[in-house]
């Protein structure tokens, strides 16, 4: 069976769209449309019906489910095994939330280093939803979040907050805010809410950016306010290029660490969850 196949039929279970498949795995809708299908004939079933309300999974594409991910799963760990190079003992694929990289990416690596000395780490800095997914596909083996994506397959740990600063080029307080040069931080779902409360009027603004060091270059470079790392607000400010805009108190966004529950009872991930939980503690 072609891994294409199976990668279609499960991206369609998530969007339960054909043409947001379609964009996501950039191909056409009739490349998607021909996919299921030859899937569909493979398995002599019909797995997937299509309404006005969206793309709906049959009994047969319910049940079939689990195990394209189970597959997709091995096929992945199979590639890996194969291609390694031999030369560690272990390869461990981590993805990182963009901020959380920003700030922790070094010192959690040296400590997973030191701690597992034969084992070779990649490091994909990512989104939530993406680092989900590819950690029930088996494409990533643990994960640092903002967002949990709900999933039988995951086990979720809270490890922390970050806090988030309001600093504006033009003002210290609220009252000189002004929508029309303020950058809208959407770094999760949950932060994009908070926002919207903490600065009700400014939800429709010409820019908008989910990564704090992007937000930073753009305030650099425009001018205006915006929310960003605590830390990256504390350099602006202190390189006199921002203001801190005290009147408006901090956002904090929580940071978890995810795998999938095969792995939760393993030696191995479970040292690299202490050392999670220690490092975000320390700082």
């Amino acid at each position: 069976m072609q891994i294409e196949l199976l990668d279609t039929f499960l991206d369609l279970v998530e969007t339960r769209s054909f043409h947001r498949t379609a964009d996501r795995l950039g191909v056409t809708q009739s490349t998607v449309s021909g996919r299921v299908m030859a899937l569909e004939t493979a398995l002599g079933r019909k797995l997937f019906t299509r309404s006005r309300t969206g793309t709906l999974l049959t009994t047969e594409g319910l049940k079939f489910e689990p195990h394209a991910r189970s597959l997709r799963r091995e096929w992945t760990e199979t590639l890996r095994a194969v291609q390694s190079t031999a030369t560690t003992a272990l390869s461990l694929r981590i993805g990182m939330q963009q901020d959380v990289a920003a700030l922790h990416l070094g010192d959690w690596v040296a400590a997973f280093r030191q701690a597992l000395p034969q084992t070779a780490f990649y490091i994909e800095p990512d989104y939530s939803t993406q680092i989900c997914t590819d950690i029930v596909l088996g494409a990533l083996d643990l994960g640092v979040i903002f967002t949990p994506r709900a999933q039988p397959d995951l086990h979720f740990e809270m490890l922390g907050e970050l806090s988030y600063r309001l600093v504006s080029t033009d003002t210290d307080h609220r009252a000189g805010l002004r929508p029309e040069t303020h950058i809208r931080t959407e770094y999760s779902p949950a932060f994009a809410r908070l926002h919207d409360q903490a600065l009700p009027g400014f939800t429709e603004t010409p820019v908008s950016s989910g990564q704090s060091a992007a937000v930073a270059d753009l305030l650099t470079a425009m001018g205006g306010s915006a929310f960003m790392l605590a830390e990256t607000a504390a350099g602006l400010v202190t390189e006199g290029r921002a203001a801190l805009v005290a009147d408006v108190p901090p956002i904090t966004q929580p940071v978890y660490a995810v795998v999938h529950v095969r792995n939760r009872p393993g030696h191995v991930h479970r040292r690299l969850l202490a050392i999670l939980r220690d490092r975000f503690t320390r700082r």
